[in-house]
This record gives C-alpha cells, sequence and structure tokens, in this order.
C-alpha cells in the first residue's frame, strides 16, 4: 500500500471514528439538552438568572469549611426567587469533609433537614478541595452520603473536576451504585459561552450534567447541559408521586423507634429531645437546636446503638455527647454525657501544618481550624495539636 493510500485510510479511519463519538455523545444528550446555571452567595439573594431558554438552577445551601458546617444565607431566598421564575431549582452543598466519615455525617444531618427543594429534586456535593490522601476513605464517606442523601428523599449527585475525582475517588464504585450521577466542569477557555462545545467533554462513565463555562454571560456565571434529564427529578408527577411513597414509608417505620431524652444537665431544663432511628447508617437530625452561652448543640447523630449531640465550643473545637441507647436491653436508658476524648499530636522539630496533616489524613485547614488556628500560625516542637 503507497504513503498516499495509506493516510488516506488513516484519515478515514478517524473520521469514522469521531462520528460514532459524536453520535454517542448526541444520543446521550438527545433525553435532554436543557440548560441551566448554579448560584453561590456571589449571585446575591435572587440569583442571577442566564438565559430565558434557562430551565434550572441549582443553589447552594451552605458546605462543610475548616471543620464545621457554615449555611448560605442567600440560600432560601434564591430557591423562592428561581421557583418564582419558573425554573426547575435543586440544591447542593460545598463537600469540604475529605475522608472523614463523623464530619461526613455529621454534615448531612445538619444539612439535610434543611434542603428547600421538592423532595426527589437532586441534593449534589460539591467535591473538589479537600480531599484526603486515602482513595478507600474519600470515596467510602461520598457514597455514605449519597445514601443519606438518597434515604431523605432526594436525587444524589457528585459535582467535581473529571482530573481531581480521578486522584481522590474511585469513581468506578460511585458510578457503579448510582449510575449517571456525576456533573463534572471542563471549560476550553473564560470567554462567554452561550452553549457547550463537546470536543471538551469530559468523557467518562457516569456523566449525567456538564458544567461547560464559568462564563455564561458577561461578569461570569456558571452554564451547565443536562445529558440525561436528571434536572426533571423531583419535577415530574411519577418522581413526585414516588417521593411521597418514599416519605410515608419512612416515617411508618420510624413511628415506633421514637425515643425521648430529659435534657436536664446537658441542654436547657425541661426540654425533650426526640430522636429518630433510622437506616443501617443510623443517622438522623434533630429539628430543635439548643444554645447554651458557651456551647452550641447543633446535630445529633445515631452511631453504634447510641445517641450523640455534637456540640461546638465559643473557642471553635467541637466534640461530642453521649447522651443514649437506642435498643438492646438498655433501649431508651439515659447515659451520663461523657466528652469524646481527642487525639492529641507533639510538634517535632521540622514539623508543619502541611506534615502533620498529611501524616493524619487531614486538610491543613481542617487541622488548623480544630485547634483554633490558621494555617498561617506559627507552631513549635513540644506544642500539642488536637488531631483527632
Amino acid at each position: 500500500m503507497n504513503k498516499r493510500k495509506l493516510k488516506a485510510l488513516v484519515l478515514m479511519v478517524g473520521a469514522i471514528f469521531m462520528a460514532f463519538f459524536m453520535f454517542n455523545l448526541n444520543s446521550q444528550a438527545s433525553t435532554s439538552r436543557d440548560q441551566g446555571v448554579d448560584w453561590s452567595k456571589f449571585q446575591s439573594n435572587s440569583g442571577v438568572f442566564g438565559y430565558s431558554t434557562d430551565k434550572f438552577v441549582f443553589s447552594q445551601a451552605g458546605g462543610f469549611y475548616g471543620g464545621t458546617n457554615i449555611p448560605q444565607t442567600t440560600y432560601a431566598s434564591q430557591v423562592a426567587s428561581a421557583k418564582q421564575a419558573g425554573k426547575r431549582v435543586h440544591t447542593y452543598l460545598w463537600d469540604g469533609v475529605g475522608g472523614n466519615m463523623i464530619n461526613a455525617k455529621a454534615m448531612m444531618a445538619y444539612y439535610l433537614p434543611r434542603v428547600k427543594t421538592p423532595k426527589g429534586s437532586i441534593v449534589a456535593l460539591d467535591y473538589e478541595n479537600g480531599a484526603s490522601y486515602s482513595v478507600t476513605a474519600n470515596t467510602n464517606v461520598i457514597l455514605a452520603q449519597m445514601a443519606l442523601i438518597k434515604a431523605a428523599g432526594y436525587t444524589p449527585m457528585l459535582y467535581s473536576g473529571k482530573a481531581y475525582l480521578n486522584a481522590h475517588v474511585n469513581v468506578a464504585d460511585i458510578v457503579r451504585a448510582y449510575g449517571n450521577c456525576l456533573w463534572l466542569a471542563e471549560y476550553p477557555d473564560y470567554l462567554v459561552r452561550t452553549k457547550p462545545d463537546y470536543n471538551w467533554f469530559p468523557s467518562m462513565d457516569g456523566v449525567a450534567i456538564f458544567q461547560f463555562t464559568s462564563t455564561y454571560k458577561a461578569g461570569g456565571l456558571d452554564g451547565n447541559v443536562d445529558l440525561t434529564g436528571i434536572t426533571k427529578s423531583g419535577y415530574t408527577t411519577a418522581s413526585k408521586a414516588k417521593a411521597q411513597a418514599n416519605v410515608k414509608k419512612a416515617q411508618k417505620a420510624q413511628a415506633a423507634k421514637v425515643v425521648k431524652y430529659s435534657q436536664r444537665g446537658v441542654f436547657y431544663p425541661n426540654r425533650t429531645l426526640a430522636v429518630r432511628y433510622t437506616d443501617s447508617d443510623k443517622v438522623r437530625q434533630v429539628a430543635t437546636y439548643y444554645k447554651g452561652e458557651s456551647v452550641i448543640y447543633n446535630a445529633v447523630i445515631i452511631e453504634h446503638d447510641y445517641v450523640w449531640a455534637r456540640y461546638t465550643r465559643s473557642n471553635g473545637l467541637y466534640g461530642f455527647i453521649k447522651l443514649g441507647v437506642t435498643n438492646g436491653p438498655a433501649y431508651g436508658k439515659r447515659v451520663v454525657g461523657q466528652l469524646v476524648s481527642h487525639t492529641y499530636y507533639t510538634v517535632k522539630s521540622g514539623d508543619s501544618w502541611w506534615t502533620i496533616a498529611q501524616r493524619n489524613g487531614l486538610s491543613m485547614t481542617t487541622l488548623a481550624s480544630q485547634n483554633g488556628k490558621t494555617i498561617y500560625s506559627t507552631i513549635y516542637p513540644g506544642q500539642r495539636l488536637v488531631v483527632r
């Protein structure tokens, strides 16, 4: 075969491959090419809309930052604004827990009762910073969080960049459990783009939403395209009926599992705390919060047959108090409050925030925060730091 014919054959095979790839991509996208935007506090109380043809909005409810849950005050008004504009509105959360399962469950216990979008709608985890050095730990945390989202009656999704996910998470496990559940970002440039350029599509299994630009309009705004119709979740008659049925089923299952604990000596006197025993993950947020002068009790976690109240001290450190037994012979029995002991590390010569955090599977920000400091604070040999 001469060189001219060989070159022509190579070009023809390449053209067939690209046509096949684009056909598959277009087939995947054919079910829904709806476009929409996502908002955080930077889009103000009412949000910033893209174009009249946009169909959906994601609003950030808050997230786990530097060792604590910080809600966004713009969330409720943004959801109301999107609904008034006739958009399908969904929720996302900044997921800065890394590979810490306790923080992950506490985060979901805090936010899931605060979701203001309809049952069946999407609750997405924004996982793009703070991952631990353990791929297994990161993956297990995400799977546990997505299970809690699903158990609460919402549609779980995972947002990130392709490179970051592949570096820190076993994506195959996530997709195996939840199918087309990925929301991935990939931008060709920072010019205004009103339509996706599929030459930059982050091709991998499980992609449901493609965030194709951070400059959807002049001034900056994320633009997203729904490839599978997932943003219709919670907004069809069938999905609403299914969600309502699941809620009734869950309520019926929980009805016989309510336990009451006297709060004397732990919270304010003469108050009652109702705790619901849920699925195998045993996590449920309590609707009532109690504030003391120096301690804020902001979550309740049911773990290993005990009820734990998460507290935050005035100096920013947090821990857990054991409240009671959830099942077995001692079901409902009061347990004297005991603080969970911390694990400490003594700083050695040559140590830094980075080396200590890496050694203990934490981010530098989390390590510094749980010690009441920032990553710019100086540490000295002999100093004790909380690492667990």
